[in-house]
């Protein structure tokens, strides 16, 4: 429905134009090219589907007999094993440079065999993990020399999406007893429920690096914090020189990119046109902006709950309701900066507003980092095939200014 949403924000902005159509044979002249354009998606789309799969998604099959399809792995199992780099005792694992990898989509050569790990690997690993100081650089300070089990990628994953504020929930959770500090056997209860086997005899990196080689050290709520802040951080900072090519600002359209890199095709086309005649040029983002902005994305749920606040639900944002939530969610402000580039991408129609539904959809793409399964078959992947491609006709009927006169 998103894209419908579009095309009618986009038919709003012609009504609302002083340039608007002056008669009705104009009116008509549009409207005809509107309705031509579905009628013609939907032509191109019944021709994709039928050169693809050679007739459409709805039509009637004879029930034909097949095996039962093996269990569906989901999309983290799947990148974990993507990215994971060694085995031990026929389980993958990850190393730390491994995780990092996978968080930035760095390319792997699926081809290069996994390495298996001996005792002696084992061993130095253990041994740099126990010795490894706080930090964040710690991920990129023990590169390849880790062990890191799937279901400690799910819990590394969590904490990079935590705010703050979700710091001591997480801590309260691990500490069973309630005693204000977790030992070993805690963290594996909850890190390692009966749902997830591997990696229960294996000591790996976390656990070397929480509670010592032996396993007899206590984790202490603020060694923890510390933990999860500078795992955000350093995560932050690879991104931000990832998408600034190694320079000490980014530009505002490499943030815009950083901001879609996990969004859809469908929509990416309508956002970087807005790029493209919105953002100047020449005109660059500090890592400290940066920095503010995913403290903002970590608080999502929080941002929502406050525009309910401030705005009706689901109408367009202008920039003061958007500040005053997100001053609400996090406490801080974003720069002047960001906010116009923020603005001038989820700016649908014009009106110097935000759509709403929109920027929080893919706010999520990104928080996910890709790892929500969208499905595109059947009868809901050709409709949404005609709504891009009419999405599509209806901005070139419209024109660059918003009306054909």
């Amino acid at each position: 429905m998103a894209s419908w949403g579009k095309v009618a924000a986009l038919l709003r902005g012609v009504l609302r134009s002083p340039r608007s159509l002056k008669t009705f044979a104009q009116y008509r002249t549009v409207g005809r090219g509107i309705v031509a354009s579905v009628i013609g998606t939907g032509v191109v789309c019944y021709y994709r589907y039928h050169v693809n799969n050679r007739t459409l998604p709805f039509a009637v099959y004879a029930k034909e007999e097949k095996e039962d399809a093996a269990p569906q792995m989901s999309a983290r199992k799947i990148r974990f094993i993507q990215f994971a780099s060694v085995v031990h005792e026929e389980e993958p694992y990850m190393t730390p440079r491994d995780f990092l990898f996978s968080v930035m989509l760095e390319k792997v050569d699926r081809k290069l065999q996994k390495r298996v790990l001996t005792k002696q690997d084992m061993n130095g690993m253990l041994v740099a993990a126990s010795k490894a100081r706080a930090g964040n650089d710690l991920f990129r300070n023990l590169g390849d020399n880790g062990l890191i089990s799937y279901t400690e990628y799910l819990f590394l994953l969590s904490i990079l999406t935590k705010p703050r504020t979700g710091f001591d929930i997480a801590f309260k959770m691990l500490d069973i007893d309630g005693n204000e500090h977790v030992d070993k056997k805690e963290f594996l209860k909850v890190r390692a429920p009966k749902a997830f086997k591997e990696g229960e005899g294996v000591n790996t990196t976390l656990q070397a690096y929480f509670f010592g080689r032996k396993g007899d050290n206590k984790l202490q709520y603020k060694d923890f914090s510390r933990f999860m802040e500078d795992l955000q951080a350093e995560v932050q900072e690879m991104e931000f020189l990832q998408f600034s090519k190694g320079m000490d600002t980014m530009r505002r359209e490499d943030f815009a990119e950083w901001l879609l890199h996990y969004t859809n095709a469908e929509d990416n086309e309508v956002y970087w046109e807005n790029m493209r005649k919105k953002i100047p040029a020449g005109q660059s983002i500090t890592f400290d902006e940066f920095k503010a902005f995913c403290l903002f994305t970590n608080n999502l749920e929080d941002f929502a709950f406050s525009m309910k606040m401030v705005t009706e639900a689901n109408r367009p944002v202008g920039m003061a309701q958007f500040k005053r939530a997100v001053k609400i969610a996090t406490g801080h402000e974003l720069s002047e900066n960001v906010l116009d580039t923020v603005f001038k991408l989820f700016d649908m129609d014009g009106d110097n507003c935000l759509s709403h539904k929109e920027f929080i959809g893919v706010m999520n793409d990104r928080v996910l980092r890709g790892l929500k399964v969208q499905p595109q078959n059947g009868i809901s992947g050709y409709w949404k095939c005609v709504k891009r491609e009419t999405l599509k006709a209806a901005q070139e009927a419209l024109g660059d200014g918003g009306c054909p006169i």
